[in-house]
């Protein structure tokens, strides 16, 4: 990662592709630190919720909060194991979102299928992020606009004239591709997309579903389980400058903030289509 100066850059949208910038580079020396542990002995553990944590959970939170100090220092920043080990959640307007390594589960199963999350809200909405897939060596950048690249670990940025535009498609008339998670799929789940014209399945792990969806791959991304803010802020980031949406449980747009439920997210929909997320508003999960 090259060194650069502090940056106190205010969230607004004449900065939003310096700091989306920020969190690329971050994120790329982050999956470094991650893939130095991958394939070795992760010395996995579970944590008071019972979700796994491993050494590269912790290396490349370090590696993004000491990153995030020197650089956007005046940003305050909840990332899940500073969290999970006590760290105070003080509301504010804006402020940043880490989960270090997405997809633990993936990442002990090798299956490639994990990333490096950050996201930047403003007044309760994601309005930049990056999603980073280190075993894959592809990233997401959602500044202004919502753009794709390669980039090993650890590597240089790849220029502005290397990254590929990324726009959501529109729902078809032939059914849905509806993406599910690789490890947490549940009943309701199925009971929602038993409503809606599907045409096809696909698994994946971590924020790779968002990715996929702006990507234009598939349609639709339903989320039941429990998840938290750093989980979908970034893929959600990614999604809306796609053009997409994200949806909770009422049908508005999944919000940011929620600090007296302690950042956790209600249920949600990611649809590649705003208009076909209109329409089938009234399927439910049972």
């Amino acid at each position: 990662m090259r060194e650069t100066m502090r940056q106190d850059l205010a969230p607004d949208s004449a900065n939003l592709d310096a700091i989306a910038e920020v969190f690329a580079e971050l994120a790329v020396a982050a999956g470094d630190a991650v893939m130095r542990i991958y394939g070795g002995d992760v010395h996995a553990r579970a944590k008071v919720d019972n979700s796994p944590v491993c050494d590269a959970d912790l290396a490349a939170e370090d590696v993004i909060l000491k990153g995030l100090a020197a650089r956007l220092p005046h940003l305050p920043v909840f990332s899940e194991e500073a969290v999970a080990a006590g760290a105070k959640l003080e509301p504010s307007d804006a402020f940043i979102l880490v989960d270090p390594l997405d997809g633990t589960r993936e990442f002990l199963a090798r299956n490639g299928e994990f990333t490096v999350n950050l996201g930047l809200i403003l007044n309760g909405v994601p309005i930049a992020g990056v999603v980073y897939a280190p075993a894959l060596a592809d990233i997401w950048i959602a500044g202004t606009t919502a753009v794709f690249a390669r980039v090993s670990p650890g590597a240089t940025l790849p220029s502005p004239a290397q990254r590929t535009s990324l726009h959501a498609r529109r729902a078809g008339q032939n059914g849905l591709v509806a993406l599910v998670s690789r490890s947490h799929d549940t009943p309701e789940t199925e009971s929602y997309l038993a409503q809606l014209p599907i045409k096809n399945r696909l698994s994946a792990g971590s924020s790779l579903k968002f990715c996929k969806i702006a990507e234009g791959l598939a349609d639709i991304y339903p989320r039941f389980g429990p998840t938290m803010e750093w989980d979908t802020a970034a893929g959600d980031a990614l999604l809306r400058r796609a053009g997409g949406t994200v949806r909770d449980e009422a049908g508005r747009l999944l919000a940011y903030g929620k600090f007296a439920e302690r950042l956790k997210n209600s249920a949600f929909v990611a649809w590649g289509d705003p208009i076909a997320a209109d329409a089938f508003a009234g399927a439910k999960t049972a």
